[in-house]
């Protein structure tokens, strides 16, 4: 015995995939819009089967009392506003849009129907009309919507109701039979040939079945574009945009060790005397303080190309030229230090307006050969920078508390940005032989704000 329990599961909306609610909510808004362009697509066939009518020529006579065309698009039209309001308003339960379909297909069958008496002809007549291939447009708009047991409605009801034009056709005139085996006598005259009409109505299941499937494969890969679109979008969150591209993109499994050689600027910054803030004020100031002040500092390091690295309490670390490889790595580097400046000082003016005390940096860029890939294991993986100017920038960035200054950079960084088209500020200044705690030698440096 064949089951009919996977043609029930095709009409009950039950996802394969357990998708999270955000990612559902994304769907379902998706299809309330599908739901506006089909209401849309139906309010152009009234008025196209309108203008049809009205431009076709008559051959009944005037005085025919019954029209059934212009009442039935009437109707029609009028359930097609109302449809196209509540989809608008989001409001279409899963019984309604059964029922849309069952009005789509009404109107149509209602409407071949009706020749027969508008044109004074038995009802066979009707059966020849080629109006009946609209059915498939009504069937194909349910795709749309990706979901096959509204397209399995679409044909069931399609099928039915020819099916009941031909019952109506064959024994409405049983006392005449108009059945015939001749195809010559079928295409020549008003005889009916059943073999054609169950071949219309088969095409019609079968087109129905095709689309069902091929939207049963497309609602399989729309929710799995779906996670993969929202676990994109959570990628770019958690890493830097060019990092979760590259993720994204990896055309095989990115393992632990895969890396390239880069030359790279390395940027850190970190509030002054964050550590004793935190243990003093309440948890929550503390997490609102460390947002608004990353609020600040992330877009100014970001605008001029910098991808961010790692967040370290109140630190952050950036990179340029390592995830997107670039020629001015050094001067967009240390434009970045000047726009972060000219950011926190911003926003220091705002805090001291408001009462509260200002926030004191502390910034240091260095340049050179980092190794940028991933490491960790199959479990955990980080994309990061390894190298020797990876440590000497948060060495730099120590040291601006011994010299008193806000922002340093090796003297041979600052010249290359110089070189790659940065503009010193007025305030840099060079500060020879310096001793760096854990560099070995002397060391030129530059005092960038």
């Amino acid at each position: 015995m064949v089951s009919l329990s996977p043609l029930i599961r095709l009409f009950r909306p039950s996802p394969r995939i357990l998708l999270p609610a955000r990612m559902t909510a994304a769907i379902e808004a998706q299809q309330a819009e599908s739901e506006i362009l089909i209401g849309w697509v139906q309010l152009a066939v009234v008025l196209t089967f309108a203008i049809l009518y009205s431009l076709a020529p008559k051959t009944f006579h005037a005085d025919i009392m019954l029209q059934p065309v212009p009442w039935a698009l009437g109707i029609y039209a009028g359930f097609t506003l109302f449809r196209l309001l509540l989809a608008h308003r989001r409001r279409l339960p899963g019984w309604f849009l059964y029922l849309s379909i069952v009005a789509d297909m009404a109107l149509l069958l209602v409407t071949i129907w009706s020749f027969h008496i508008q044109y004074q002809q038995p009802p066979s007549f009707y059966l020849k009309a080629p109006t009946v291939l609209y059915v498939f447009i009504f069937i194909a708009l349910r795709a749309l919507r990706f979901e096959a047991r509204f397209v399995l409605a679409a044909g069931a009801a399609a099928a039915l109701g020819w099916l009941a034009l031909v019952y109506y056709a064959v024994f409405s005139t049983m006392e005449n039979p108009m059945i015939t085996r001749n195809y010559v006598t079928y295409l020549t005259s008003n005889a009916i040939l059943l073999g054609a009409e169950f071949d219309k109505i088969i095409s019609i299941l079968l087109v129905t079945a095709v689309i069902a499937a091929a939207i049963l494969r497309a609602r399989a890969l729309l929710e799995r574009a779906v996670i993969d679109g929202a676990a994109a979008r959570d990628l770019s969150r958690f890493f830097a945009p060019e990092v979760a591209a590259r993720i994204t993109a990896a055309e095989h499994r990115i393992r632990a060790g895969e890396g390239e050689m880069q030359n790279a600027a390395i940027l850190t910054v970190d509030i002054r005397g964050f550590t004793k803030l935190s243990m003093e004020a309440p948890p929550r100031e503390v997490m609102a303080l460390l947002s608004e002040y990353q609020s600040r500092v992330v877009p100014a390091i970001q605008r001029q190309g910098g991808s961010i690295d790692k967040f370290l309490g109140d630190g952050v670390m950036a990179t340029f030229g390592a995830a997107l490889p670039t020629e001015t790595y050094a001067a967009d580097a240390l434009r970045a230090v000047d726009a972060v400046t000219a950011a926190v000082t911003l926003w220091n003016g705002e805090r001291i307006a408001a009462g509260l005390a200002p926030l004191r940096i502390g910034a240091a860029v260095s340049t050179g050969p980092v190794l940028f890939g991933a490491v960790g294991d199959d479990t955990r993986l980080e994309y990061t920078v390894i190298g020797e100017a990876v440590n000497l920038a948060a060495k730099l960035e120590n040291h601006t508390k011994r010299e008193g200054v806000t922002a340093l950079a090796p003297a041979a960084a600052y010249d290359l940005a110089l070189m790659q088209g940065y503009r010193a500020p007025a305030t840099a200044r060079r500060l020879p032989a310096r001793h760096v705690d854990g560099v070995e030698g002397p060391l030129d440096l530059v005092a960038i704000a």
